[in-house]
C-alpha cells in the first residue's frame, strides 16, 4: 500500500514539473547572475526614476556612455564578440560613433516602395518551400529571410546560399547564446567575419574611413547582420505567435491597410519590447526632480517591459484597438529608443518590413500556436503553418497543437536547466575574460605611453 502512494506521490511530482519547475529555476538563474555581476546599476523605472522621468532621465545628454565603466558591458561584449569595440551600440560617443552612425543610416535609407518589394521578394522566397500544414520555429523561419534581406541592404545583389548560411549560422549562435541555450561557437562567427572581410570591396556604401579591414568586416557583421537579423526575426517571432494566438487580429489583418497594421505592430512591440534592459553610463551629473541627483559614473538599467505597461489600461492584454485614440509619442512606448540617445538606425525601416512581412504571410498560411509566448521567446515561436486554401479536418489540426502543447512544456523543463547551468557558466567566463575592462584599459595604458603602449 505504502509503495502505492509513493509511487502515485512522485508520478504526480513528475507530470507536474512543468508548472512549477522551470519558474524557480528561472529565479535561481537570477540569483546567480546578480551574485557573480553584483548589484551594479540603477534601475529605471524604479525608486530613484519613476516613470514619469524615465523619457526625461534616458534623453540626458550626460546619459551618454554605453560600455565604459559598467562592470555589465563585459557580459554583452561576451555574447556578441568577436568586435563589441566596435558594434555601433557599444561605441563610445565621439567622432568615432557618429561616422559609424552615419555610415549606418546610409545603408537603411531606401524609398518606401523599395523596402516594401525587396521584403516582398525575400518572404516569398523563404515560404516558397512549404506547401503543406507543417510545423515550424517562427525564428528558424525568419532568419533566412533577414539575411537575404540584409544581405541586399549592404551589397546591392541577391544573397547566393553560402552566404546566407553563414549569416543564419552567424546570428543564431549569437542569440543562441544571449538566451543562454547554447554556448558560442566562435568558428562559425570567424567564417562569417572571413566571408565579409572577402567582401569588403562590393558593399553599397564607404565603410567608416580609420578602421583596418577586419573592423570594417566586424561593423558589418555587428550591426547588420548580427544585430539587424537578431532583432527583426524576433520582432517578426512576436508578431506571427500574436497572430496565432488571436484569429480575429489575423483574419483582419490579411487585407487590412497600414494604419491597422502598424497599430498591431506597435502593440506587439508593447507587449513584448526586443530590449529588456538597456544600460547607459552617466559621464555627468544628472537633476531628477529637485531632490535626486545622479551622479557621474552611474549605471543606468532602463527597464523597457515595465516603462511599456506602465500608465495603460489592460497592460497585460494585447488590444491593437487601443492606438486608435493613443499616439506613440504621448505614452509610455519606445521600441527603438529615444531620438536624442541613441535610437535604433532601423527605427524607420523596420515597422515597413515588419508590416509587410506579417502580411504577406498570412496571406499565404493561417497561423496557429499552442505554445508559450513570452518577451523572451527562448522556444523560438513554434507554430503550425496551414496553406490558405487547404481543407483538412479539425482533428487534423488539433492532434499536432496538442503535441505541441505538451512538447512545449517539457521543453520548458529541460530548457530551464540548461539555462542555468550554461548561463552561470558564460556569466561566470565573461566576468573572467573582463572584455571590455581589459579593452579600455589598453586604451587607457597606450594614450598614457604612444611608443611603448604602457602606462608610466
Amino acid at each position: 500500500m505504502m509503495t502505492t502512494v509513493v509511487a502515485v506521490v512522485a508520478a504526480a511530482l513528475v507530470l507536474s514539473l512543468p508548472y512549477w519547475l522551470p519558474g524557480r529555476i528561472v529565479a535561481l538563474r537570477v540569483w546567480i547572475f546578480a551574485r557573480v555581476n553584483g548589484d551594479e546599476g540603477i534601475t529605471v523605472p524604479g525608486p530613484l526614476v519613476d516613470v514619469s522621468r524615465f523619457k526625461q532621465v534616458y534623453a540626458d545628454p550626460a546619459a551618454d556612455g554605453r560600455s565604459r565603466g559598467a562592470a555589465l558591458s563585459d557580459l554583452f561584449w561576451y555574447w556578441l564578440a568577436p568586435g563589441p569595440e566596435i558594434h555601433q551600440e557599444h561605441l563610445e560617443p565621439g567622432p568615432m560613433y557618429e561616422e559609424v552612425a552615419r555610415t549606418t543610416r546610409a545603408f537603411l535609407a531606401m524609398p518606401t516602395a523599395r523596402a516594401e518589394e525587396l521584403t516582398s521578394l525575400c518572404v516569398e522566397r523563404g515560404l516558397r518551400a512549404i506547401d503543406r500544414a507543417t510545423t515550424v520555429r517562427l525564428r528558424d523561419l525568419m532568419m533566412p529571410i533577414w539575411a537575404e534581406f540584409y544581405y541586399e541592404v549592404v551589397f546591392g545583389e541577391r544573397c547566393p546560399p553560402e552566404a546566407r548560411e553563414l549569416i543564419v549560422a552567424n546570428a543564431d549562435d549569437v542569440v543562441t547564446a544571449l538566451k543562454c541555450c547554447g554556448l558560442r561557437h566562435m568558428d562559425r562567427r570567424h567564417r562569417l567575419t572571413d566571408y565579409l572581410e572577402r567582401r569588403l570591396p562590393d558593399v553599397r556604401h564607404p565603410l567608416p574611413e580609420g578602421m583596418p579591414a577586419r573592423e570594417r568586416a566586424l561593423y558589418l557583421q555587428g550591426t547588420f547582420f548580427n544585430t539587424a537579423i537578431v532583432q527583426t526575426s524576433e520582432a517578426m517571432t512576436h508578431l506571427l505567435m500574436v497572430l496565432a494566438h488571436r484569429r480575429d487580429v489575423q483574419e483582419r489583418l490579411r487585407d487590412a491597410d497600414d494604419r491597422y497594421a502598424q497599430r498591431v505592430v506597435d502593440e506587439t512591440l508593447r507587449l513584448y519590447p526586443l530590449f529588456g534592459v538597456a544600460h547607459r553610463v552617466t559621464s555627468g551629473e544628472i537633476r531628477v526632480g529637485e531632490d535626486t541627483t545622479i551622479p557621474a559614473g552611474s549605471v543606468l538599467c532602463f527597464a523597457y517591459p515595465d516603462f511599456h505597461r506602465a500608465g495603460f489600461d489592460d497592460a497585460d492584454a494585447f488590444r491593437p484597438e487601443r492606438w486608435e485614440t493613443l499616439s506613440v509619442r504621448d505614452v509610455n512606448h519606445i521600441p527603438f529608443g529615444v531620438a536624442a540617445n541613441r535610437p535604433c538606425p532601423a527605427w524607420h525601416l523596420t515597422p515597413i518590413t515588419m508590416r509587410v512581412a506579417a502580411r504577406e504571410v498570412v496571406r499565404c498560411f493561417t497561423l496557429r500556436t499552442s505554445a508559450a509566448h513570452t518577451r523572451s521567446v527562448p522556444n523560438r515561436g513554434p507554430c503550425l503553418l496551414i496553406p490558405r486554401g487547404e481543407t483538412s479536418t479539425g482533428v487534423r489540426r488539433a492532434a499536432p497543437l496538442a503535441v505541441m502543447r505538451v512538447r512545449d512544456r517539457w521543453e520548458d523543463v529541460w530548457r530551464s536547466l540548461v539555462q542555468l547551468v550554461l548561463g552561470g557558466y558564460m556569466v561566470w567566463d565573461a566576468r573572467r575574460q573582463r572584455l571590455c575592462e581589459r579593452h579600455f584599459a589598453h586604451i587607457e595604458a597606450a594614450s598614457a605611453c604612444p611608443v611603448t603602449g604602457r602606462s608610466q
